[in-house]
């Protein structure tokens, strides 16, 4: 016997929906404070000055005003050196 009676049903087709990760407020722009910077699985971004971090690793303001993307230099825990990016927002005075 068949394990299937007929032929016309795939078993393949279910693919999850995307979840719409990455950045959402690039460097030099405005924010206001609770506005998500960037959606993200893991920390590939650090939270800088006036940015926080969630549950889900999603950075957001915590003040208006500009963000900033900065490269730095940071040391492992084996002594190893790895350059990560750091999500900040200045203040205007």
């Amino acid at each position: 016997m068949a394990k299937t009676k007929q032929k016309g049903s795939s078993r393949l087709g279910r693919d999850s929906i995307s979840k719409r990760l990455g950045v959402k407020i690039h460097n030099g722009e405005k924010v206001k404070p609770g506005m998500i910077i960037v959606r993200q699985r893991g920390t590939r971004y650090w939270p800088g000055n006036n940015v926080k971090c969630g549950k889900d690793d999603t950075l957001y303001a915590m003040t208006s005003g500009i963000v900033r993307f900065t490269r730095k230099k940071k040391i492992r825990f084996d002594g190893r050196r790895k350059e990560i990016t750091v999500v900040s927002v200045e203040t205007s005075k």
